[in-house]
């Protein structure tokens, strides 16, 4: 179920894996500066989510002109992500939800 605009993002911390290793991500880190999108996908390596988080990505720009922060959420390993992410060009903040808190929370 979607939260209703205005309502705080639950106080989650989730990984992403980077080139400097696994990292902290939290759903909050944008509280106060502007809006946050949070997407889910179901799987990384499957073709409707692999063409969404593209799409996403190639319309970035679009987010960030109105100070959106965009954080892509599955529950792959941080690890599988990464792969994914770099074989796809997805340019947008993805983060783990293994253990399904997230989808729990939200």
């Amino acid at each position: 179920m979607p939260l209703k605009p205005g309502l705080p993002l639950p106080d989650l911390t989730l990984k992403s894996k980077t080139d400097a290793g696994l990292v902290d991500v939290k759903l909050r880190r944008n509280v106060g500066k502007g809006p946050t999108v949070i997407l889910f996908f179901p799987l990384a390596f499957t073709g409707t989510c692999t063409d969404e988080m593209c799409k996403v990505t190639n319309d970035f720009d679009s987010y960030k002109s109105l100070g959106a922060d965009v954080i892509a959420i599955s529950v792959d390993s941080p690890f599988a992500q990464e792969a994914w992410a770099k074989m796809n060009q997805i340019g947008i903040t993805v983060v783990s939800d293994f253990n399904r808190v997230a989808i729990k929370a939200f």
